[in-house]
C-alpha cells in the first residue's frame, strides 16, 4: 500500500520556519558591498517574509562602517560577528540608536567563555578598557548568574574538545553554541557524524545553537559547480527535532543524510507543534549569505501553503 503524502502541520511548519535565516548578505560568497547588502536588507524588511528573522550579520570590523552607511530613519536589528581580537576597533564602543544587537557571534578557539561573554556584553555600554588575553585562555565553564544583554554564541574547535565545550555551557543563560556548516573549501564542510554529535550534544546539555555557511537550500544535495555536498536547512530542523525528542546521534546522523524532498516534508509533517517550539527553541536559526534562496525553497516544496502569511 503506497503512503499518503502529509503536508506539514500548519502550526508546526510555522514555528519551524518562522524567523529561521539572518541575513548574512556581506558574508562569501555573496559578500554583498555595505550599501548593497544594507539595501537589500531593507527591502527584505519591507517584504516582512515570516521565514526571515529580520537580523543582519555584521563584523564588528565594520560596524564604523554600517553606521556610517544608515540613513537618518534607519532602524535596525544586527547580530555583531566577532572577527577581532580586540572585539572593538580602535577601543570605539558599539553604540548606535539606530541599531539594537540582537546577539554575538565569536570564535572560541579554547577561550574562557564566561569571561569573553561579559567582555562582548560590555559593548553595548560604556567604552570598555582594552583588554588582552582571554583569547588564549582555555575554556572554564561560566558562571550561572543571569544573562545581562544580548545572547552570545561561540564557535568552538571542531573535535571532542569543541564538544566537551558544549556541555561547559550548560545551564549558562545567555550563551549558546554556533556550527559552521560550509565554506569555499571542502574541509569546512563537516561531515554528517560530527555534525549530528554536535547536535545530540547540544540538546543533551540543552544549549541553543545557531548555524552558519552552506545553508542556503532546503534539502541536502551536492553543488555541480563546486562538488560540495550541502546539507539542507530542512535537514537540520528535522535533526534537531530528532535530538530533542530523545533519539541519539545515529538516528539524528540519518536525519540529515536525506536526500529526497518528500521523505523530508513528509517527516517534518509528522512533528507536532510541541516538537516544533523545542526544535526552534535549540536550532535558533542561521546566516544565509542568500535570503531569497531559503524561502524560495520553502515555497517549492509546499512547506509554506497556508501556514505562514
Amino acid at each position: 500500500m503506497t503512503e499518503t503524502f502529509r503536508p506539514p502541520a500548519p502550526g508546526a511548519a510555522a514555528i519551524l520556519l518562522r524567523g529561521l535565516v539572518d541575513d548574512a548578505g556581506l558574508f562569501p560568497p555573496t559578500a554583498l558591498p555595505m550599501g548593497r547588502a544594507l539595501a537589500r536588507h531593507r527591502a527584505d524588511r519591507t517584504t516582512a517574509h515570516p521565514m526571515l528573522a529580520g537580523r543582519f550579520l555584521c563584523p564588528v570590523s565594520r560596524w564604523a562602517e554600517l553606521c556610517d552607511s544608515l540613513g537618518e530613519a534607519d532602524r535596525i536589528d544586527v547580530g555583531l560577528i566577532l572577527d577581532t581580537e580586540q572585539g572593538l576597533v580602535d577601543g570605539s564602543r558599539v553604540e548606535d540608536p539606530r541599531v539594537r544587537v540582537t546577539h554575538y557571534e565569536t570564535r572560541a578557539p579554547g577561550i574562557d567563555v564566561g569571561k569573553a561573554a561579559r567582555y562582548l556584553r560590555t559593548a553595548a555600554g560604556p567604552a570598555p578598557r582594552q583588554r588582552r588575553g582571554f583569547f588564549s585562555r582555555r575554556a572554564e565553564r561560566p558562571d550561572r548568574t543571569p544573562a545581562a544583554g544580548p545572547p552570545v554564541y561561540f564557535e568552538f574547535d571542531r573535535g571532542g574538545e569543541g564538544r566537551a565545550n558544549i556541555a561547559g555551557l550548560a545551564g549558562a543563560p545567555g550563551l549558546g553554541a554556533k556550527v559552521r556548516c560550509g565554506g569555499a573549501d571542502a574541509e569546512l564542510f563537516p561531515g554528517p557524524e560530527e555534525l549530528s554529535e554536535f547536535i545530540a550534544a547540544c540538546a543533551e546539555h540543552g544549549v541553543p545553537f545557531k548555524a552558519t555557511a552552506g545553508l542556503h537550500h532546503a534539502v541536502r544535495h551536492t553543488d555541480p559547480t563546486t562538488g560540495f555536498t550541502h546539507f539542507g536547512y530542512l535537514n537540520l530542523l528535522l535533526a534537531t527535532a530528532m535530538a530533542v525528542t530523545g533519539d541519539g546521534p545515529n538516528r539524528v546522523r540519518r536525519a540529515l543524510v536525506v536526500t529526497d524532498p518528500d521523505e523530508l516534508v513528509d517527516r517534518v509533517g509528522g512533528l507536532d507543534e510541541a516538537t516544533a517550539a523545542r526544535t526552534r527553541e535549540l536550532f535558533v536559526g542561521y546566516g544565509s549569505c542568500s535570503t531569497r534562496d531559503p524561502v524560495a525553497d520553502a515555497e517549492g516544496l509546499g512547506l509554506l501553503e497556508g501556514v505562514l502569511p
